[in-house]
């Protein structure tokens, strides 16, 4: 497996390290190993399968408060998407910054996401498929989501969305008490 650090800390991009010949190749995509001596997580409790129908649509921008924030390691394994994070972290110097990549099923690329970040998406073709681990269980008392397009945090979306649900559409601008769970100075 690749690891290459992203501009917010904790967060990395997981490229496959492929091994190939005429058959075509063979490449290691999970590794606890690999992944602890990153000091990443690696005891994920559940699998989330999401198929999206349209381009354009997002999904966003999801998390949990502690103590059920998630970490979220996420694959696109049918169609093409924009996967977003947002660092939510009181105290990080990365605070209120985001970061993107474009996850597809041919360039398998993951996207690991660490608690106490906010992650969305949108589709860039129909009928996208995304899969991924997480390492608590969804526990809606402690769920939260900060509007895609929040101007204090100004996410680049590489397009316009044309589907939101009403939940995501409703999310309200930042606020710390509610967002955070605490009031951060």
């Amino acid at each position: 497996m690749i690891f290459t650090k992203t501009p917010l800390d904790g967060a990395y991009l997981i490229d496959l390290e492929k091994r190939g010949d005429d058959r075509g190749f063979f490449a290691r995509a999970w590794c606890a190993r690999e992944l602890e001596a990153h000091g990443l997580a690696t005891a994920f409790v559940q699998i989330n399968d999401s198929l999206t129908a349209r381009r354009g649509t997002l999904r966003g921008m999801h998390y949990q408060l502690a103590p059920k924030a998630e970490t979220k390691l996420v694959r696109c394994v049918r169609g093409a998407l924009w996967d977003a994070i947002l660092d939510l972290r009181p105290g990080s110097a990365t605070f209120g910054r985001s970061f993107g990549a474009e996850l597809t099923a041919e360039n398998r690329r993951m996207l690991y996401v660490p608690k106490g970040f906010a992650h969305g998406f949108v589709t860039l073709a129909d009928d996208t498929e995304a899969f991924y681990l997480v390492d608590e269980f969804y526990a809606p008392e402690q769920e939260r989501g900060v509007r895609w397009d929040d101007p204090r945090f100004r996410i680049e979306w590489p397009i316009a969305p044309v589907v939101l649900s009403d939940k995501d559409r409703a999310h309200r601008d930042f606020d710390p008490e509610f967002h955070l769970g605490a009031r951060v100075g």
